[in-house]
């Protein structure tokens, strides 16, 4: 663990080169629903109008860079302010691990991908979590060493995803499927996939260990740096290019118990966009200097200029995408759908934009269309 700070409060938070450990926060079956706000380590969530902290999940990767922003520039403390509230940011490698914590009620607050949402949501029947917004769209590729030109080249090769049944681990798989390439959730088939943490895949990588990646930014211009070539750019896979990669998601006894305190965080997610949009190499340090405080290094300046011109940082979720998203994961066999549907169908009953649209009128930008 590395201790690192934003602003006046001190936090604990995991380095990128390994995810973290969640060894005893309760997981979940499909044969039953979580318990919505189960507690973890015997700290139960907080009582209503009784919260004093907000505890918020994310990866120190540019996808989500609103995150990384929004705690440097101390937008999150300046929103929560008034009502008397404090941010513990908590970073982790991938969303499955993050989806535990929520579950285990150690998170109030998580930027995650589409794919552990859907899992969260289909799991628990409908009830652990909402999506309250959107992110990121985009900065998500297939990176290979030179010389694989095809997807015929990747038979008897190692690739690499951030962790099994998240985002980019499902985009892979449903890919291969599609080229007509088997594989299993056990690494077998035509093509190895080896989930793991991303600095760990791109250490194997530069040793000749693995072949490539499917991962986030700034993992994709990281591998390019190391000699890496893009293969398939996960962008053109979708209509106009839009997909979501993070959205927001927040536990739903936490939303019902302190909505004041959402629309507060929304607020500060609002500003970090704005913030990005208005002067985008100057969040880009910003993040920067934020992945330095998390992982003891920053991103070379080329990285970085490359990595944040390949995403499109919104507030919408884009539930469409989401739906998609969760039709890859079941064809691929990570997701059962009727869990989905008998949870309420998507994407309807995973949203809840009430608050961010609050918040965006309050910024004087236009507002999302809830699905």
């Amino acid at each position: 663990m590395i201790r690192t700070s934003w602003g006046r409060g001190t936090l604990l938070v995991a380095v990128a080169a390994a995810a973290v450990s969640l060894v005893g926060l309760p997981g979940c079956s499909s044969g039953g629903a979580v318990e919505v706000g189960a507690t973890s380590g015997g700290q139960a969530s907080a009582p209503v109008g009784q919260v004093r902290t907000l505890r918020l999940g994310f990866f120190p990767n540019i996808t989500h860079a609103p995150a990384l922003v929004g705690l440097q520039e101390g937008l999150f403390r300046s929103s929560l302010r008034e009502l008397g509230v404090t941010v513990t940011p908590t970073a982790f490698n991938a969303g499955p691990d993050a989806v535990s914590a929520l579950f285990g009620g150690s998170l109030d607050i998580a930027y995650i991908g589409p794919n552990p949402t859907i899992n969260a949501y289909a799991q628990s029947r409908g009830e652990a979590v909402r999506v309250i917004a959107g992110a990121a769209s985009g900065g998500a590729a297939l990176v290979v060493r030179p010389g694989i030109d095809s997807a015929s080249d990747l038979k008897g090769r190692r690739i690499a995803t951030p962790q099994l049944g998240n985002t980019q681990d499902v985009a892979l798989r449903h890919w291969l499927a599609g080229q007509g390439l088997a594989s299993d959730t056990e690494g077998g088939g035509d093509v190895s996939i080896l989930p793991q943490a991303n600095a760990e895949g791109l250490a194997a990588y530069s040793t000749g260990q693995l072949d490539g990646a499917w991962v986030p930014e700034p993992w994709v211009s990281e591998y390019r740096r190391a000699g890496a070539r893009v293969l398939v750019d996960e962008a053109t896979l979708w209509p106009e290019g839009k997909f979501v990669t993070t959205d927001v998601v927040v536990r739903s006894r936490f939303l019902a118990e302190h909505p004041d305190v959402v629309e507060a965080f929304l607020a500060g997610h609002v500003a970090a966009l704005a913030a990005i949009e208005e002067d985008p190499q100057a969040a880009a340090r910003s993040a920067n200097v934020s992945l330095k405080s998390l992982t003891g290094s920053s991103l070379a300046p080329d990285v970085l200029a490359r990595a944040f011109s390949g995403i499109e940082f919104t507030a919408d979720p884009l539930p469409e995408t989401l739906q998609q998203s969760a039709d890859h994961a079941a064809e691929v066999g990570l997701l059962e759908l009727s869990q989905v549907r008998t949870a309420g169908g998507l994407p309807g009953a995973l949203f809840d934009l009430t608050l961010l649209n609050k918040a965006l009128a309050g910024a004087g930008r236009p507002q999302v269309a809830a699905p």
